[in-house]
């Protein structure tokens, strides 16, 4: 396999789509704008997606699905929500085709137009609040935990495999509470999910934190956030929790009787992640030889490559230890192909990132030896045959943590405290990284700043300190630092 992949510092953009397409992640569609995710991409997403959903479940929540199709009037009834979305909603106006007359193929029939058009989800609030006005009529159907695994089309100009897609893959949970106190407890409940996810299974460090108000989600009270930082210095927003407040449930009417005999309107969240995450982990972990993968989300955790070829001997021995391996839960193939070369061999197994790969041949054998090789670091060892499963298991663990550590020693290298103007300027010109200054809490002086430096408040810590300080812009009096940086 040629790798031919553009190093990251000649044009990191290249080398990410050079991963994409080279680790058999993505290819493009005929649909412009969209995306194939490919058998080694979706199996990735696979794990993110039962892990995610196993936690999701182990909280209280359940699964349901929700139609495609949005009635365009839904999204009228509640004012922020529609102005956000707007922009970026696909609109089904017409139900049948027809012959065309002049022998082109087909045309819309100009009969078949719909009464209301529909939008093609860009999220699902509306459509699922409609619903629970019929599903919600007492204080004993509270609270309510619905998550649904889809897919939804947000219209976009420009897009990039994983991270900007017109059509992605997501979760979407959507909540109903009682109260004000139980809504904003799940909203940080998942925020904490999502940043353990993140941090233990994907190895990506992330800052959990507030959006302003300008950043908020559409028709959301507040936005809670995890944001990660990429190797070439920019930010990704990886996943969001909302805290709706009673908005949708006045928009689409949905009380219930509490337990004063009284009517009240529930107090919603919603929050969700998508397949942007596969973008996340591309870019927090990979090298210039190909996809790194966190041995907890890699499809393929060990291959075992016969070297020369496979022989009656070595298949034997590689068998045997495939079996131990399984024992414990890890995931291995065995490298039976006797048209490739080990070295082809190796080089693919290093392109589509999988953490650990296990060379034995003839000489090995004799020695009771085989050579392990980690894609992280690169090293090669000879280790003995003797608990090689134990072995293994724990070489995983480490492997885990040390991309972990690596990420989060380069994220903590590039949070800089800044408190001036030129100082903002050259740091995200020379340096980028997340920039922690002042800002005097005000949309203008946000909006002013994204203008001359493109950098956007990506969030304000949940766990910063309060701290006395001037806008780095204005000047003004300001109470806390928050972050700044250049984003996807």
């Amino acid at each position: 396999m040629a790798k031919e992949i553009t190093p990251r510092s000649e044009n990191y953009s290249e080398w990410y789509l050079n991963i994409v397409h080279k680790a058999r992640m993505a290819d493009n569609s005929a649909v412009r704008g969209c995306m194939v995710i490919k058998p080694h991409g979706f199996a990735i997403w696979e794990k993110m997606r039962d892990t995610l959903d196993a936690m999701f479940k182990e909280t209280g929540h359940v699964n349901a699905y929700f139609p495609l199709f949005i009635p365009k009037s839904f999204l009228s009834r509640e004012a922020a929500h529609v102005e956000g979305f707007a922009k970026e909603c696909a609109v089904v106006t017409h139900y049948r085709l027809m012959n065309d007359p002049n022998g082109n193929g087909v045309i819309v029939d100009p009969e078949a137009k719909l009464e209301e058009e529909l939008i093609v989800r860009p999220t699902s609030e509306t459509i699922i609040w409609n619903s629970y006005r019929d599903w919600i009529q007492s204080y004993r159907d509270l609270p309510l935990l619905i998550n649904q695994w889809a897919n939804v089309v947000r219209w976009e100009m420009r897009t990039r495999p994983f991270l900007r897609t017109t059509e992605f893959l997501w979760q979407e949970g959507h909540t109903a509470h009682a109260n004000a106190a139980e809504a904003m407890a799940e909203t940080r409940l998942i925020l904490d999910l999502y940043a353990k996810f993140a941090e233990e299974y994907m190895a990506m460090p992330v800052i959990k934190g507030i959006k302003t108000a300008n950043e908020r989600f559409a028709g959301a009270d507040e936005t809670f956030c995890i944001e990660a930082l990429m190797q070439d210095g920019k930010a990704l927003q990886a996943g969001t929790s909302h805290f709706l407040g009673q908005n949708f449930a006045k928009a689409f009417d949905v009380q219930f009787l509490n337990k004063e005999n009284q009517q009240e309107y529930v107090w919603a969240t919603s929050w969700g992640v998508s397949t942007r995450l596969i973008g996340g982990l591309i870019m927090t972990h990979s090298d210039d030889d190909g996809l790194v993968l966190p041995p907890k989300l890699a499809p393929i955790q060990v291959v075992i490559v016969p070297i020369p070829k496979p022989s009656d001997e070595l298949s034997v021995v590689a068998d045997k230890i495939a079996k131990s391996l399984r024992a414990k839960g890890i995931r291995v193939k065995i490298d039976n192909d006797d048209q490739n070369r080990p070295g082809f061999k190796f080089a693919e197994y290093e392109m589509i990132g999988v953490p650990v790969r296990l060379g034995i041949g003839a000489r090995d054998l004799a020695n009771n030896q085989i050579e392990v090789a980690r894609r992280d670091t690169k090293e090669k060892l000879s280790v003995s045959l003797d608990g090689i499963d134990d072995y293994v298991a724990q070489l995983l663990e480490d492997i885990q943590q040390n991309l972990f550590n690596r990420a989060k020693a380069f994220r903590d290298e590039n949070i800089r405290k800044v408190d001036s103007w030129d100082e903002f300027v050259e740091t995200l010109e020379t340096k980028a990284g997340f920039v922690s200054a002042h800002w005097d809490g005000t949309t203008e002086t946000e909006l002013e700043i994204k203008e001359r430096t493109k950098a956007t408040i990506r969030c304000i810590p949940v766990d910063g300190e309060m701290e006395d300080g001037k806008c780095v812009l204005t000047g003004k009096p300001s109470t806390r630092r928050v972050l700044f940086a250049l984003a996807y």
